[in-house]
């Protein structure tokens, strides 16, 4: 059955600038997107068919139309990324990373990153608690448990301090935000 389906996508016809269109808009209505990525998809998709219009394809004007629409919106896409992140656990340097792999502007990143600051006490003690780290540890970490954690603390996006402060806590001990 694989063999069925690539060959119906080899046999599929070269794309035209009505079927680019066709295919942004099947896109950016199936998943939350920025600019960046949805050139990258249509990109891939011209390499993947061809291409058949007369011009190459004016991937500019077609993304600039989506945004236009409102199908495609950098911000509301940065905000979105920044909230599913910190309700996992995640800190801003893991915001930022992702943002920026996703092609998304400095100026579209800052309200996000600004939110992502706010909330990163709560998302510390979210990844801990997921991740049995310091008070939602069963025992009291030893200093080998203890590196462990604060360098999970530290890939998840959480900042050095605030990094030691949980991963150093007494099991049950939720130590106080304002203490780092």
């Amino acid at each position: 059955m694989a063999v069925t389906r690539d060959r119906d996508r080899r046999d599929r016809p070269p794309l035209d600038p009505p079927s680019l269109e066709q295919a942004a808009l099947g896109y950016a209505g199936r998943y939350a997107t920025s600019r960046a990525k949805l050139r990258s998809y249509l990109e891939r998709k011209v390499r993947e068919r061809g291409w058949a219009g007369e011009a190459g394809p004016d991937f500019d004007a077609l993304i600039a139309r989506m945004a236009s629409l409102g199908y495609v919106d950098d911000r509301a896409f940065a905000m979105a990324r920044a909230a599913s992140l910190s309700r996992r656990g995640y800190g801003e340097r893991k915001l930022e990373a992702a943002l920026r792999a996703a092609g998304v502007s400095e100026e579209d990143r800052v309200k996000a990153k600004a939110d992502a600051r706010e909330s990163a006490w709560a998302a510390a003690l979210r990844f801990a608690e997921r991740r049995k780290i310091g008070p939602f540890a069963a025992l009291a970490p030893d200093r080998r448990a203890r590196d462990k954690a604060m360098a999970a603390l530290l890939r998840a996006g959480h900042p050095l301090d605030l990094s030691r402060l949980l991963a150093s806590a007494r099991p049950g001990e939720i130590p106080d935000a304002d203490s780092r």
